[in-house]
This record gives structure tokens, sequence and C-alpha cells, in this order.
């Protein structure tokens, strides 16, 4: 063909020796207007299959080949010139070339073309992006072993990956945050994530979680356990008595408890500001006092202690009189009958009360009504006042004399 001339479709397939460079130049021009070729980028982990489709939206019979980065032919039709048996033909018809790669490396990343032999002939390319997870993830402490309040110093290192990981850090459920840096080498990313943590005792076997986020693999994760030392905790728990007062002539038991990392091997009573009394006996953990009187009055203290430190719990006992609680159940009984006693009378004459009330307000009504009586036919007032019942003339009138 001259040169610059586009060479025909016939020219293309006549002049194709079996050589792949001898094809290029009949494909060097993309379709612009009325494209008929579709395709997909494809992502794939290293090591799997990468499937490339070359597909005809409408068909008219012409050729379709694929070629790699290199611009070398995969696959012309359904033949394969390219020495390389990593490449297999999953589907070859009219509309579709469709090939598999197996076990993909980092080398096989690039773009891939689809051709088709047309007038003019059209091209389109695809993409393969390899990712590649990390290859090995490792955290590493600053102390296997830390105690209570310390500040320690985590890193997890997420090797060669592509692309760069994201590092996430737990402990227990709890997300923390840590402060990652990343170097490249080639093509290939490590990441390493600082964590710094400030443990107490309720770390102690909990385990810190270093988790990845990358697109090629799930679920990937690596963990260590807290182990964190601490001073003991110390409680005095009464055995006995179990409920009530501590009296005078009875027994007082007391039992000490103490955990702590390591565990505490030295355990201690002891009288706050004062010695302890002569009468009270000691058994390891427990303290007992087998007669209760008031100069036992104070506070006991149970030391423990081990590697970390030392801690104590306190008991204050109070010796109350022998009928401390007798006399004050009688004075509550007392006094709830002399309650129920005066409200029982406040009752009885607020009755009283109202019933003479009643009475007095009867017959005063009474007295009124019989005292005008045989006045309403008085002329004047001077007559009713002399023919009203109950008047002193008709008062005289009314007597009567038994002999």
């Amino acid at each position: 063909a001259p040169f610059g001339a586009l060479p025909s479709k016939s020219q293309c397939l006549f002049s194709f020796p079996g050589v792949v460079s001898d094809l290029e130049p009949c494909f060097a021009v993309s379709a612009g207007h009325g494209q008929n070729l579709v395709t997909e980028d494809v992502t794939v982990v290293e090591g799997d299959v990468a499937t490339i489709s070359c597909r005809v939206k409408n068909s008219d019979d012409s050729v379709i080949q694929l070629l790699n980065p290199n611009r070398q032919t995969i696959y012309f039709r359904d033949f394969r010139p390219l020495k390389d048996s990593r490449f297999q033909l999953v589907n070859f018809s009219n509309s579709e070339l469709r090939v598999s790669l197996t076990n993909v490396s980092i080398s096989d990343e690039g773009r891939y073309f689809c051709q088709l032999y047309t007038d003019p002939p059209q091209e389109i390319y695809t993409t393969i992006t390899v990712l590649v997870p990390p290859r090995n993830l490792v955290i590493d402490i600053e102390k296997e072993t830390a105690v209570e309040g310390e500040e320690i110093e985590l890193n997890c290192t997420a090797m060669a990956s592509r692309p760069a990981t994201t590092i996430r850090w737990f402990k227990g459920n709890k997300e923390l945050t840590g402060k990652s840096e990343v170097e490249r080498w080639s093509d290939m990313y490590t990441v390493t994530s600082q964590l710094l943590l400030k443990v107490g005792r309720e770390d102690d076997g909990v385990p810190v979680i270093c988790l990845v986020d990358h697109p090629a693999v799930k679920d990937l994760q690596t963990q260590r356990y807290l182990e964190v030392m601490y001073k003991p905790q110390v409680r005095v728990s009464q055995n006995y008595p179990l409920q009530g007062l501590t009296r005078e002539g009875e027994p007082l038991e007391l039992t000490c408890t103490a955990f702590g990392k390591p565990q505490p091997t030295d355990m201690r009573w002891l009288r706050v500001d004062d010695e302890m009394p002569q009468h009270v006996v000691v058994s390891g953990s427990n303290l007992l006092i087998s007669n209760l009187n008031k100069t036992d009055n104070g506070t006991y203290r149970c030391e423990a202690s081990n590697a970390v430190g030392k801690s104590h719990a306190d008991y204050m006992l109070f010796v109350y009189d022998s009928r401390a609680g007798e006399d004050g159940a009688i004075r509550s009984v007392d006094h709830a009958v002399v309650g129920g006693v005066v409200a029982v009378v406040v009752f009885a004459m607020l009755c009283l009360l109202i019933i003479l009330g009643r009475y007095f307000a009867r017959h005063k009504g009474t007295y009124f009504t019989h005292e005008a009586k045989g006045a309403d036919d008085a002329a004047d007032a001077d007559t009713a006042i002399i023919n009203a019942e109950g008047g002193q003339n008709n008062s005289e009138e009314k007597k009567e004399y038994f002999i």
C-alpha cells in the first residue's frame, strides 16, 4: 500500500505469515464513529485466572483478534500464534473471542487490545489489573509482659502487597487508632502500623488484633494476647455474724481475699493506729475474735503484696452492748402500741364532739319556736307579748296545784 494509506482487509489477511509484527500496521488505527467492539477491564488476584472477552455487537463475520500489551497477537480467530500455553481459548464465534489467562502474575498487567477487521478497522483495549495480597502479617510487641500503667508499643507489618494495604487495630471488640508508614519496593508496598497502648489490669489476657483491609484478601488478621502484671486487689468479708450487730460476748470472724498478677504470696493482718489485741487469733487469711468486748473497737486492715506492689482493705469494728438489738426491738413494739392507743382515743373524742354539737343545735331551735306561740293573732305588740306562750301572765295561768 502507498505510504500513509490504510491497508485493506484482504491485504492484512494475505500478508499474515504467522509473524506477529507483520500484522501490527493493519490495526494501528482506532475506530471512531460507529464502534462495534465491546470489552471490560479485568481485576484479578495474583495466581488466579483472568478472562478477557472481545465482543461484537453487530456481527458481520469480520475477523476478531486479541493482542497483548506488547501488541503481539495472542489469538487470531481461534488460532494462537503466541507460544504461551497459559492463554487458552474459552469461546470463539463471529460475535465473541473469549480467552483465559491462568496463573496471572504482575508481569501480565497492562492493556490488551481487541481488534476487528472492518473497513475501517476497529480497536479497543481492556486493562488487566493484578492484585497482590500481603505476603506476611506479623505483630511485634515491645514487651512480652507489661506492668499496669505502662505504655507499650506494638507494630504490625504487612509485607509486599499491591496496592498498599490498610491496617486496622482492635483490642478485644474495640477499634484503636495506629500510625502507618508505607514503603515501596519496585511494584510492591510494605506497610507498618504502630500502636501505643497504655495497659491496665483489665487488659490482661485480652487479644490485640491487627487486621488487613485489602481488595485481594478477606479476613486476614493476626493477634497477640496481652500479659499485664498488677498489684493485688484486696477484700475483707465478715463470715460471722452473717447479719446483725457485733455485740459484746459474741464471736467475730473475718476473711481476707487477694487477687493479683503474680498471685500475692505475702498477706498479713494489723490494727490501724493501735496494737492487735492479744486474744485475737490470726490464721492465714482469717481473723477470729471469740469473745468481743468494747476494747476491740477499731480499724482492722488486711495487707497483701506481690512483685508489683502492695494493697490493703479495712474493716471498722464497733462493739455494741449485749442487749442492744433486743432493747431496740422492745422499744419499737412499745412505741407502736402507744401510737395505736392514742389514735383510738382521738377518734372517740371526735365522734363525741360531733354528737354533742348536733344535740345542742336541735334543742336551741325548739326553744325559739315555742317562745313565739300565741303571738300571731295579737292586735299590737303589747298584746302579742302578753299572749305569747311562755310569757309571765300565761305562765301563771298554766300553773297547776296538786293536793
